[in-house]
């Protein structure tokens, strides 16, 4: 059995042919991807697969484990497939979105969670664009 369908396996999915074509491109490396652009990537080299099976497929790859659903904003929710501990930087104007280190960020004041409640994460998403101020020299 190949190394794909036995990730898939060890998260209790069944590896049928669709969601095996999806998580090899969606695993082929570290990322954070749409679901439109993961269309796109599987369409590209097998068999039109739908929106509906990229959507079930992530959903499901969510709900297992395999991957960090981080929604950006009401219009843009990016897969990650690396699913540690850590924290993102989304640029707005060239909507990439980069890894944050979490021992690089301190969360301080949480409120009290509700009665019978625990803490399953804190995501912490920071929008970034560039300044129209000139970059000031640091030459001396």
């Amino acid at each position: 059995m190949n190394r794909t369908a036995d990730l898939l396996k060890q998260h209790g999915i069944i590896p049928t042919q669709q969601r095996l074509m999806i998580a090899d491109k969606l695993f082929e490396r570290r990322q954070h991807i749409s679901a439109e652009r993961l269309l796109a990537l599987v369409n590209e080299t097998h068999a039109e697969v739908s929106k509906a099976t990229i959507y079930n497929t992530l959903n499901l790859f969510a709900e297992k484990g395999l991957v960090r659903e981080i929604i950006v904003d009401p219009e843009r929710v990016f897969y990650d497939t690396f699913t540690g501990a850590h924290h993102h930087f989304f640029d707005v104007e060239s909507g990439e979105l980069s890894d944050i280190e979490s021992d690089l960020l301190r969360v301080e004041g949480l409120p009290q969670l509700p009665p019978g409640m625990i803490q399953e994460s804190v995501d912490i998403v920071v929008r970034i664009r560039r300044s129209n101020q000139p970059e000031m020299s640091h030459a001396t």
